[in-house]
């Protein structure tokens, strides 16, 4: 299998895309203006010590104190998270004023409770046992997707903890509290921790810069992947290069035509995820059944895929097409596992209910694409969605980006709702502004108040 990832990084988002074999299968969008805190590591400076209540309030930098509870100092623990028997209180560990080394989340050595099986727990720690040295301090996490990992790729993950946490403490030895010592990983550069694999043939990105930086990091800490990284220079706007926007717009869309005539309709309430499949205008060549089978053999392939590009987590429940035979069933249900078997998120397969529904379950590992691009729609109650106006500007930009490539224009007018003309005049001037410089050409607004908020067009002057 032919697997390329690419990477298109602009000031205010990075989304990457994984290729297999020509298909897109993966889609991941980061916002610069959402990226959370949790993971990251501050110097910070105890600001009170609160004995009532055993905690205490941590400055690290931000417009509020961190919360720290003893039993989450890592010194009152000897065994994973049981406070040690002699904790002291914690009056007797901080006092004001004290720099403290600190993070977002728990520091601790254990396993995911998600993994339920006591021997495969007991098998992983005997793992990560054996690939650490034994004067080991500090704790690691053993997640569910590390279920089935291998002694050398726990190892190679020990590896990379361990030299970052040198580099976070000799950082930490130079600073002075309150400062952030470590950001947890960017997209583009989980890209290389954990999608790359030994098929990943390329890792191309669109920016010079975060180019030079995926370099230093893979330089760093995974110099076996620095042959695969490319600097693309293209005209073509990578992501139109390779088909990507049109996935987007699909993956955004409730329904998904199938090669032979028939379709899926994909529906996310709160509680599961529905996908329901029909024949449409597909009749077959030899009977009905046959027609049902084919259909259904399909849309069995297709959403494995449409879960991948999507996101689609959680409870997630199927209603193919009711099939009369037990072997058109069972075949159904095998491509479905075959299909299943090259998604990297933990799933759960149930099969087929007495009612003919196919049950299973997708572990959430983040928000899932409509979710990040999308938001309610006020005009039909919520019923449905459009995409943000944050999305709509950020579709402008590269749209005049993708003009200028090819046009010589004095000047571009926006036309656009006035939900995205007031974006671009507050949060995203800065962005229009470095749009404006980059392509050496004035950029002006005007509100159209017959237009939806998905809706704009591009004027050259």
């Amino acid at each position: 299998m032919k697997e390329e990832i690419l990477i298109n990084v602009t000031p205010q988002e990075t989304r990457v895309a994984v290729i297999e074999n020509g298909i897109v299968q993966e889609l991941h969008v980061e916002r610069s203006h959402s990226r959370g805190l949790v993971g990251n590591i501050y110097l910070g400076r105890v600001a009170r010590v609160l004995p009532g209540m055993q905690s205490a309030f941590v400055g690290i930098d931000l417009d509020r104190a961190a919360f720290l509870h003893v039993a989450d100092i890592w010194e009152q623990r000897k065994n994973g998270q049981t406070p040690a028997p002699d904790a002291k209180p914690i009056e007797k560990i901080l006092s004001e004023g004290q720099p403290l080394l600190v993070q977002v989340v728990k520091d601790h050595i254990g396993i995911s409770q998600r993994i339920e099986d006591e021997s495969e727990r007991q098998s992983l720690r005997d793992k990560l046992a054996q690939v650490l040295p034994p004067d080991e301090k500090g704790g690691f996490i053993v997640r569910t997707v590390a279920e089935s990992a291998t002694e050398a790729e726990l190892r190679a993950d020990v590896q990379f903890l361990r030299r970052l946490w040198q580099d976070i403490r000799a950082r930490a030895d130079k600073a002075a509290a309150p400062t952030l010592l470590h950001q947890d990983l960017s997209l583009a550069q989980r890209v290389l921790r954990d999608f790359t694999t030994e098929g990943t043939e390329r890792i191309a990105i669109d920016s010079r810069e975060n180019f030079s930086k995926l370099q230093a990091f893979a330089s760093e800490y995974m110099p076996n992947l620095l042959q695969r990284l490319e600097h693309y220079t293209g005209e073509r706007p990578l992501f139109d290069l390779y088909s990507v926007e049109e996935e987007i717009q699909k993956a955004l869309a409730r329904r998904v035509d199938l090669k032979s005539g028939g379709y899926l309709i994909v529906d996310q309430t709160e509680a599961m995820t529905t996908i329901d499949v029909n024949t449409g205008g597909y009749v077959g060549v030899r009977s009905f059944d046959d027609t049902i089978f084919k259909t259904n053999l399909e849309a069995a392939q297709v959403i494995a895929r449409q879960l991948r590009l999507r996101n689609l987590g959680g409870i997630i429940i199927i209603d193919f097409i009711d099939m009369e035979s037990e072997e058109h069933r069972a075949a159904v249900l095998s491509e479905f596992q075959k299909t299943l078997s090259h998604d990297r998120t933990r799933i759960t397969l149930n099969g087929f209910t007495t009612l003919g529904l196919m049950e299973m379950t997708r572990k959430r590992t983040r928000e899932s694409l409509e979710h990040v691009l999308c938001e309610p729609c006020s005009t039909c109650a919520g019923r449905g969605v459009v995409k943000t106006a944050r999305t709509v500007c950020f579709e402008v930009l590269r749209e005049i980006l993708r003009e200028a490539r090819q046009f010589n224009a004095r000047e571009y007018r926006i036309l656009a709702s006035q939900s995205v003309i007031d974006l671009f005049l507050e949060e995203e001037s800065h962005s229009l502004a470095m749009l404006g410089d980059f392509i050496g050409k004035p950029v002006s607004l005007q509100v159209e108040s017959n237009y939806s908020q998905e809706q704009f067009d591009i004027i050259l002057m």
